[in-house]
């Protein structure tokens, strides 16, 4: 039995998001996201390495390379089939590191700006607080891709014999890179700031709306496959929106590597593209990739979480 001098101080005792959690959002399961989170997009980003190394490509030489499998055909007849393969290696150490940042502080600011926000006002803010949060853990974790991505980017487009395409030799060789270790941080934050708040954002509520509209019983119900399943089709549809959100700094952060950019400021290369060139430049390719790209990195993040025991992701 509890006292009533136990009742009440729990009753003063202020209200804490992460302990009305199942299980309760402490140490181990931030450690845990975090994990999932290197899970998530380290592989799902080294698995489409083809298809960005032909994306990037199609951004800085778009009358070269016109569609996704002509540029993919072109590409591995110009410089062999391995050529596809170009960057993996930073992509996975970039990616892994990033997807600890992105998921990890995601769920730690989400829990921080619950609280702040407070038990009665939490419900009222919630998309605020999806939004603040995933900007928030972008800001870091792009500090922790930034250099990676400089040179991954630098691999993969320029041209055939001018740049090191193994990943030592070409960190041998990251003072030729434009602005290396930080230059691309600020259009990486222009890119993948406003990508992470839509696909934080919209996955949240996409759940939200397949568990009240669609799956309406209560969620522990359904089979794991099947919140599984939800979870993808989710993502994917988030995907899509944050692939249009992003493209125009997508596109910048791409021609930063290309050498005749070499010392000009981002104005200036985007004065260069043009309006049309910055949204469209690669858009089809991107929408494929980043719409399935986000699919599977909340499938594998979920099915992590899932495994450790901690549930499926979005809207709570």
């Amino acid at each position: 039995m509890i006292s009533n001098r136990e009742a009440k101080t729990r009753a003063e005792e202020p209200w804490d998001v992460r302990l009305t959690h199942n299980p309760p959002h402490d140490v181990r399961y931030y450690q845990l996201c975090a994990v999932g989170g290197i899970l998530s997009c380290g592989i799902t980003h080294t698995s489409i390495t083809p298809i960005d190394v032909t994306k990037c490509n199609m951004q800085i030489y778009p009358k070269k390379y016109v569609g996704m499998f002509s540029g993919m055909r072109l590409i591995a007849q110009e410089e062999g089939a391995l050529a596809l393969t170009k960057g993996w290696a930073p992509t996975a150490i970039g990616y892994s590191l990033q997807g600890l940042g992105k998921f990890g502080l995601y769920e730690i600011f989400k829990d921080i700006y619950s609280n702040i926000a407070g038990k009665d006002r939490y419900e009222t803010y919630k998309g605020g607080i999806y939004l603040a949060a995933s900007a928030s853990a972008e800001f870091f974790a792009d500090i922790l891709l930034c250099p990676w991505e400089m040179v991954k980017v630098k691999m993969q487009i320029s041209e055939h014999g001018t740049y090191p395409t193994t990943f030592g030799a070409a960190m041998a060789e990251r003072g030729k890179i434009n602005g290396f270790p930080f230059g691309s941080l600020v259009p990486l934050w222009t890119r993948q700031i406003p990508y992470t708040m839509a696909k934080f954002y919209f996955f949240e509520r996409i759940v939200e709306l397949f568990y009240l509209k669609v799956f309406t019983h209560p969620r522990k119900s359904y089979s794991r496959s099947a919140q599984l399943g939800i979870t993808f089709a989710s993502g994917y549809a988030a995907g899509v929106i944050c692939a249009i959100v992003s493209q125009p700094a997508d596109n910048l952060v791409s021609q930063m590597g290309k050498p005749s950019n070499q010392g000009k400021s981002f104005a200036a290369i985007a004065r260069e593209q043009g309006v049309y060139g910055l949204f469209f430049n690669g858009l089809g390719p991107r929408v494929l990739m980043i719409g399935t790209l986000t699919g599977f990195q909340w499938w594998i993040y979920d099915t992590w979480k899932t495994a450790m025991g901690m549930g499926t992701s979005g809207g709570h």
